[in-house]
């Protein structure tokens, strides 16, 4: 959505007024109505077995996975009704649900899903970060309702992986190609390029269904225009973790009377610094970013309080990682005295450091789009420059910072964690894959090697106490060597019109359930 600087400044002016006047846009409910949200991009192709552009909480609205990841943390049955498990840990059989359609008509059988995992074998490369797909040995479907999983070696992680949004999610093998058909609760109707992407209720669907009609997600890049959006009535709901709005936005709106909420911490706001590349190649010049960087000023200014402080790169209640990592503490002066004493001094007429004649400068990528990471950025580098560390900010469209990931071209990026079900173990298990910015990120370490043998066996590994003692090993190593900048512990945020009801978040950071919302009733 885009706006001549007077109009923007205009609106800017409206949504001021209307939020100082307590001003809030009525929602007139109707017969299956239609929920408006937004999003900074198109849903994009919906290839359940894709990554970008395709959209994760729009994949999440059409495929489903066998089993499904609930907000305590458990799992649930969803099209698998019943698993078990050999004793040897290498093969699952499902039982699969009964009456089941694709959103064309066509059945979820057995011979459906079996055919969607082998299209992921037979293109495993593309998903080698994650584990299941290079542990998975062959699938089998002996009748219509059996799905059988054959597992080269045991993998603890299996049903965590199938509950994830991609890429073990089923669609209608005999589609059309190009066209989205899953067996969720909605069905891709409609796309304009950058204008809105409109999802109608999938009739077929086996579950109860949505309340809604239709989702229809106008794309909007720009924070302030959706907050205006949402203001002025023509958005009925914002919400996800990805900067949709400030926090200092989000703070205006609960105050004007919006309905608000915070979900409990998801996953991890963090830097990774390359250790491939000077001067991020330096232990005593990680570690004195860490120490440079004041996180509370940054929670308290940029997030409004709205995340906790983080030290590490999980939070404690994550599993495996409730192990006693202590960050190090906010100090400039100790880091300027372990700068200088690394030889890093700020020559006579200078703010920058040099060593060798080389200045100690770095850049800091983030997405372009999101103003929560540009904000974060220039903090970081405001902080920085007063122990002398020049950082140079780049921002990137979603496509370029990929590309940039994936060939290490950076020497800070944000790198925030996935969240569960992904954490620990996918987000760790992809640490050993280019093309994965925390790859790149730790490719200079000299122990990394020994890294990805310790996750490739700690993933394999059947005796729970050695497991454990796998990832202490591996994410007090990481910590050690203070290859993350963590800041927070990121919460998902949600801003609504008085007209909709049972607005929830999702279990992960990759799914809005709006087919959980309803109209509310009795409202003008």
């Amino acid at each position: 959505m885009k706006q001549s600087s007077v109009k923007k400044q205009l609106a800017l002016w409206i949504m001021g007024a209307c939020l100082s006047s307590g001003t809030i846009p009525a929602y007139s409910a109707t017969a299956a109505p239609t929920l408006t949200f937004s999003w900074p991009t198109n849903a994009g192709p919906l290839d359940p077995r894709g990554y970008s552009p395709n959209q994760m909480y729009a994949q999440a609205m059409v495929y489903e996975p066998l089993v499904r990841y609930t907000a305590e943390g458990t799992l649930e049955p969803w099209l698998a009704t019943h698993w078990s498990v050999s004793p040897d840990g290498k093969t699952y059989t499902f039982t699969l649900r009964e009456h089941v359609q694709f959103s064309d008509g066509s059945p979820f059988n057995a011979a459906a899903a079996k055919a969607n995992l082998d299209a992921v074998l037979a293109n495993a490369k593309r998903h080698q970060w994650m584990e299941l797909v290079s542990t998975l040995d062959r699938v089998e479907a002996p009748d219509e309702h059996t799905l059988v999983l054959h597992l080269k070696h045991p993998y603890y992680p299996t049903l965590m992986e199938l509950a994830q949004v991609r890429p073990l999610r089923f669609a209608a093998p005999d589609a059309r190609p190009g066209t989205p058909v899953g067996t969720g609760p909605w069905v891709l109707a409609q796309t304009r390029r950058g204008e809105y992407d409109r999802f109608e209720r999938n009739e077929h669907y086996w579950g109860a269904k949505p309340a809604y009609g239709a989702v229809l997600v106008k794309v909007i890049s720009d924070p302030d225009s959706r907050a205006i959006a949402l203001q002025t009535g023509e958005l009925d709901l914002i919400q996800g973790a990805e900067g949709e709005i400030s926090p200092g936005t989000f703070v205006r709106l609960r105050d004007a009377g919006f309905n608000t909420a915070i979900s409990a911490p998801l996953a991890t706001r963090t830097v990774a610094m390359n250790t491939g590349q000077a001067p991020t190649n330096e232990l005593v010049v990680r570690q004195a970013i860490n120490q440079a960087v004041d996180k509370d000023t940054i929670i308290a200014k940029v997030l409004h309080g709205l995340e906790p402080r983080a030290d590490a790169l999980f939070s404690s209640n994550m599993p495996y990682a409730n192990i006693g990592l202590k960050a190090l503490p906010y100090d400039p002066d100790h880091a300027r005295q372990a700068l200088d004493a690394a030889g890093w001094k700020i020559p006579a007429g200078k703010t920058v450091r040099e060593k060798d004649g080389q200045p100690l400068n770095t850049e800091l990528v983030f997405l372009g789009t999101s103003a929560l990471q540009k904000s974060l950025a220039e903090i970081i580098q405001g902080e920085l420059a007063k122990v002398g560390i020049e950082v140079k900010l780049r921002a990137e469209e979603e496509g370029s910072l990929v590309q940039r990931q994936r060939e290490g071209r950076f020497g800070m990026i944000f790198a925030d964690t996935w969240g569960a079900p992904y954490d620990p173990h996918s987000f760790v298990s992809s640490m050993r894959y280019p093309g994965h910015a925390d790859y790149m990120a730790q490719r200079g370490l000299p122990m990394k090697d020994a890294i990805d043998h310790e996750i490739a066996e700690v993933l394999g590994q059947t005796d729970e106490g050695k497991r454990a003692e796998g990832y202490r090993e591996i994410l007090t190593t990481l910590h050690d060597q203070a290859v993350y900048l963590p800041v927070s512990y990121l919460t998902a945020i949600s801003v609504s019109a008085k007209g909709v009801d049972n607005v929830q978040f999702g279990s992960t950071l990759f799914d809005v359930p709006f087919e959980a919302m309803r109209p509310a009733t009795g409202k003008p």
